[in-house]
């Protein structure tokens, strides 16, 4: 079963039990993986692969977060409990992100591997370290671990 199938069963299942969060969330997910069908001109019958599925999530989760930072920072905890939920719903179709010790463990060997030692080619270990790192973990926090190892 590919990813968008399963997208699809989770919604029939949200839709059985009444669950109008999830429901909520994955209708808004199905519809921006159609949208992305429609831009890469892809027919509505043909399948989407995982990896593009993938990327419409991570996109859609890091929207949320960015939300989620403006309506902690309006004081808004009731839209800021709704972003969490979305994201904690969407979260689950992403593989599993690795520990702030593995993270820091890769980021180490890789900065070593490169030769980098100061914050001035923060470009370039960025672009090493996401290109090995990008689905196991967040671009912010692959940043602010560079950033603490160069710093530190």
């Amino acid at each position: 079963m590919t990813l968008y199938e399963q997208i699809r069963e989770d919604m029939k299942s949200a839709m059985k039990a009444h669950d109008s969060a999830t429901l909520d969330t994955i209708r808004m997910l199905i519809s921006s993986i159609k949208n992305k069908m429609i831009e890469a001109g892809t027919v509505a019958s043909q399948e989407i692969a995982d990896a593009d599925v993938m990327a419409v999530i991570k996109s859609d989760v890091k929207k949320l977060k960015d939300g989620l930072e403006s309506f902690v920072t309006a004081a808004r905890a009731d839209l800021a409990d709704a972003a969490r939920k979305e994201i904690a719903i969407l979260e689950k179709y992403l593989p599993a992100q690795i520990t702030d010790g593995e993270l820091e463990a890769k980021v180490r060997a890789e900065l070593a591997a490169l030769g980098i030692t100061s914050a001035a080619d923060l470009g370039k270990a960025m672009g090493t370290l996401m290109g090995k790192l990008k689905d196991m973990a967040d671009g912010s926090r692959i940043k602010q671990m560079v950033d603490k190892v160069l710093k530190g």
